[in-house]
């Protein structure tokens, strides 16, 4: 903690040739017992830093200043059993520090877009979470997986991506998807921002439940749509013009969403928004786009922090790990689990 106190992760961020130096900066919040000025003098620099802060708690007991400077860090890596709020994450530093080595651009935005958010109104927030995942749209990383991933044909058409039922003031949207895992494309997204808007422009709407048809609730968006707009700057605004993230969030209060097998990307990010988020047993949860060399896109940068913290949305994000249902209902994303 004296070390980030004193500077030791001032250094620049960008070698000569725009490349990134040491995106990562490990502290040991239990190496000795803080004094309240040290504390101060590394929170100031934890805020100002540039790179990604991952805390160390290896000791089963933090002192208060401890406890307060893992609240300025990105991410604390914890060991079990360590009675902790969600500031914290049980893993290990060298699956945080390899997944960021991989992609060190989308890793460090995501930081970025985490932090900046962090206090915004959910609009503001989704209009940074945008402009941050169309510029990695234009970058190295992502283009190395296009390439990676080869061409892909476009996804057939669907009749009905998304069935609506109403009654009374009852509204039932259900993703309909089964054959492709309910991925959320264009024509689903679409679909998907027309019912909302029935229920965000009906007042007699009163109850709104989202469910998905198949054995996977949404398996995240269309791969094979991935990389197909013209640009970043239409790719922004066709991400917040036209998004549901935003819309979700408008009448959230009313809608219950039902989620089962797996929940990947959109697949959580858009439930996350939803007052109420029920799981059926065996549910899992995971947010790969880092690997991609992308954020979160469907909104998870807004509505996931607001759930479970955004040091566990980034390590959630980084790892690309599946949380279990059991897990994601102790950390808050989900608020009851079927028996």
């Amino acid at each position: 903690m004296a070390e980030l106190a004193d500077g030791a992760a001032d250094a620049p961020l960008l070698d000569d040739t725009g490349r990134l130096v040491d995106p990562c900066y490990a502290v040991d919040l239990a190496a000795e017992p803080t004094d309240p000025d040290t504390v101060d003098r590394a929170v100031a620099a934890a805020l100002r830093c540039d790179r990604l802060l991952i805390g160390l708690a290896d000791g089963h007991t933090l002192d208060a200043g401890a406890r307060h400077l893992a609240k300025a860090m990105d991410l604390t890596l914890a060991p079990r059993g360590l009675a902790v709020g969600s500031a914290f994450v049980c893993g290990e530093l060298e699956e945080v520090t390899d997944a960021v080595a991989s992609a060190p651009q989308a890793a460090l935005t995501l930081g970025q877009v985490l932090r900046a958010t962090e206090e915004l109104s959910a609009s503001a927030a989704l209009d940074v979470e945008s402009l941050a995942y169309s510029t990695l749209l234009g970058g190295a990383e992502f283009r190395r997986w296009l390439t990676e991933r080869g061409p892909r044909p476009a996804p057939p058409p669907a009749e009905q991506p998304v069935l609506i039922e109403r009654a009374g003031e009852h509204l039932t949207i259900t993703l309909n998807r089964p054959e492709r895992r309910n991925a959320y494309g264009r024509e689903m997204r679409d679909a998907l921002v027309d019912a909302l808007r029935v229920a965000a422009m009906d007042d007699s709407v009163r109850r709104v439940l989202l469910t998905g048809e198949g054995p996977d609730f949404c398996s995240g968006g269309d791969l094979d749509e991935f990389g197909s707009t013209p640009d970043p700057a239409t790719a922004h605004f066709l991400r917040t013009a036209a998004g549901a993230g935003l819309l979700l969030d408008r009448v959230a209060a009313k809608v219950t969403v039902e989620v089962h097998g797996a929940c990947v990307g959109a697949g959580i990010e858009l439930p996350a928004f939803a007052a109420r988020v029920r799981a059926a047993q065996g549910t899992t949860f995971r947010l790969p786009e880092v690997s991609m060399g992308l954020i979160p896109g469907a909104g998870g940068t807004v509505s996931i922090p607001r759930r479970i913290g955004r040091w566990r949305t980034l390590w959630l994000a980084l790892t690309g790990h599946r949380l279990d249902a059991r897990t994601a209902l102790s950390w808050g994303l989900v608020d009851a689990v079927a028996e």
